[in-house]
C-alpha cells in the first residue's frame, strides 16, 4: 500500500514494548537530553506559560507537530487543561494523568517521566513562542521526509497513470503545510525564514499558481 500525501508531519515509529493492553512504549519515547530537546523545551515553556500565551500555543500547535509519540499525548493532556480554564502547571498535569487513569502501566510510566523531563528542561516561558515555532519547523521538515518516502514507494509501486496525480497530491499537501508554517511565524513573532536570494516562504506560496 502507498503512503497517502503527507500532512507534513504524522509518522509511524517502532515500539518498543510489545503490550497494546496498556499502551506500547516506543523508541522515540527514551531518546534525547530534555535540555538539548527542542519538544521539551516547548513543553516545558507552555507549563510554566500564562494562559493567556498558552492558549495561543495550544490553538496553533497540533498533536502531529511533536515527533516523539509521548510528547503528542502530553501536549494533548496540556491543551486539555488549558482549553478547560484548569491550571496547567507540571503538579495540576500530573493530577490529570492519574485522574484520567493515564498513569498507569507502560505507557503511564513514559508520560510521567516525559513531564518529570519537560518540567526540568529549563525552557523559559518568555520563549514559548520559539520553542514553539522550532517545533513546528521541525515538524515542516519531516514533512519533506515523508513525501519523499511516499514517492519513492510510489514509483515502486502504482501503476502508471496514478503516478502524477500522486505527486500533485504530495505537492498540495506540502504546500498548504508551507503556508501553515508562514503563518505560524508571523502570529508569534518570526518573519518566515528566508532563502538565497531573499524569497521566504511566504513569497515562495504566493508565486505558485
Amino acid at each position: 500500500m502507498i503512503s497517502a500525501a503527507p500532512s507534513g508531519q504524522d509518522h509511524g515509529y517502532e515500539e518498543a514494548l510489545d503490550d497494546p493492553a496498556e499502551g506500547a512504549v516506543e523508541a522515540g519515547d527514551l531518546l534525547d537530553d530534555p535540555r538539548t530537546d527542542a519538544e521539551a523545551l516547548c513543553l516545558c515553556s507552555l507549563l510554566w506559560s500564562s494562559s493567556p500565551v498558552a492558549r495561543t500555543l495550544t490553538a496553533t500547535l497540533t498533536p502531529s507537530d511533536f515527533e516523539r509519540p509521548v510528547y503528542r499525548e502530553l501536549f494533548e493532556l496540556i491543551a486539555t487543561q488549558i482549553e478547560a480554564g484548569t491550571p496547567h502547571d507540571p503538579a495540576s498535569i500530573a493530577a490529570a494523568l492519574t485522574q484520567t487513569g493515564r498513569a498507569a502501566g507502560h505507557r503511564g510510566t513514559a508520560l510521567s517521566r516525559a513531564l518529570s523531563d519537560a518540567t526540568m528542561a529549563g525552557g523559559a516561558p518568555e520563549a514559548a513562542e520559539h520553542y514553539a515555532i522550532t517545533v513546528v519547523c521541525a515538524a515542516y521538515r519531516r514533512g519533506f521526509h515523508a513525501a519523499a518516502a511516499s514517492l519513492t514507494e510510489a514509483a515502486e509501486q502504482l501503476p502508471q497513470d496514478q503516478l502524477f496525480p500522486h505527486l500533485v497530491s504530495i505537492g498540495r499537501a506540502q504546500r498548504t503545510a508551507t503556508q501553515r508554517l508562514a503563518d505560524i511565524c508571523s502570529l508569534l513573532g518570526r518573519p518566515p525564514t528566508s532563502r538565497a536570494g531573499g524569497k521566504s516562504e511566504t513569497d515562495t506560496v504566493k508565486e505558485q499558481p
